[in-house]
């Protein structure tokens, strides 16, 4: 009996011990075959004036006031741009997980506006590996200005310009990310025959973490076209600016030489150059609200 007992304890303790080897090898292969996405490429959906590939959470709002006050080199009679200010407020609100939407107007040519990015591949490692996220994002501007001459017959469809982009990013490391974003930008009028109707430009951006919430961002896009608007020479939008973050707010610090705010506005419409001084201090404010769980 003694040894019987003996012999059952140790069958016992072998199918113990190989039970919790069957458990931890399932653990291992559960963990391995865990995807890890990439969170926080950006801190904001846009890296500076351009969209970013961040979007909204479903249910979430974004509350944005955006400003830009005029040239730095108008000299201290004009307080250096700060007695001249430009203003765009948006509303942006995430519908499912891979798409959000947005409207705003902006004091620049009094321009409605209005978009949706799609949210098409996400950076990640592990199960699924991924290299880099992709966005696409598409947009609708109107002018509200009063016509030039109103005595002509003038066409609604004129005041309309549309943007189509792809973004494409990745998040190098905890503290690096870079994202390009070639651009496409067609306006159904233009003012001269030297402003081309249709606009190309690629677009690159990139932000590096300085302190847990703080975070220097820099963008610029060069545009291919011959660069013209209203008889006036067209510089190609530089952006370099902070962010800084506090809870629920994002606020970003940022030096342009683009006074718009939207693409339509700072791709093919940037007058100012850096070299000369054209620079803007600006800044954007986001808020969000969750208004479902």
């Amino acid at each position: 009996m003694r040894r019987l007992s003996i012999l059952l304890l140790s069958l016992t303790l072998t199918a113990s011990l190989s039970a919790q080897d069957d458990l931890m090898n399932m653990l291992k292969d559960t963990t391995a075959a865990e995807t890890n996405y990439a969170t926080a490429t950006f801190k904001s959906t846009r890296v500076m004036n351009g969209h970013s590939i961040e979007r909204m959470a479903p249910g979430q709002l974004d509350v944005r006031i955006s400003h830009r006050f005029g040239l730095l080199n108008s000299g201290a009679y004009e307080f250096f741009g700060l007695d001249q200010s430009n203003i765009h407020l948006s509303l942006e609100y995430g519908i499912t997980k891979w798409l959000m939407v947005g409207i705003g107007r902006g004091s620049y040519e009094k321009t409605f506006d209005g978009f949706a990015k799609f949210s098409i591949l996400r950076q990640s490692s592990g199960a699924k590996v991924m290299p880099v996220s992709l966005s696409a994002m598409t947009s609708v501007a109107a002018t509200s200005l009063k016509w030039a001459d109103p005595s002509r017959q003038n066409y609604f469809s004129s005041r309309l310009s549309y943007v189509g982009q792809l973004l494409v990013a990745r998040k190098i490391s905890q503290s690096f990310s870079l994202q390009l974003a070639p651009t496409f930008v067609h306006r159904n009028l233009v003012a001269t025959e030297l402003d081309p109707n249709d606009l190309y430009s690629m677009g690159a951006g990139g932000r590096m973490k300085l302190t847990k919430r703080i975070s220097i961002n820099a963008e610029y896009y060069y545009m291919f076209n011959p660069k013209s608007y209203m008889s006036q020479q067209v510089y190609n939008p530089l952006t370099i600016g902070f962010d800084i973050e506090t809870g629920g707010h994002v606020f970003q610090l940022l030096f342009t030489n683009s006074l718009a705010m939207t693409e339509k506005g700072f791709i093919g419409e940037t007058t100012g150059s850096w070299l000369k001084g054209g620079i803007h201090f600006g800044f954007n404010i986001s808020r969000v609200f969750t208004l479902k769980n």
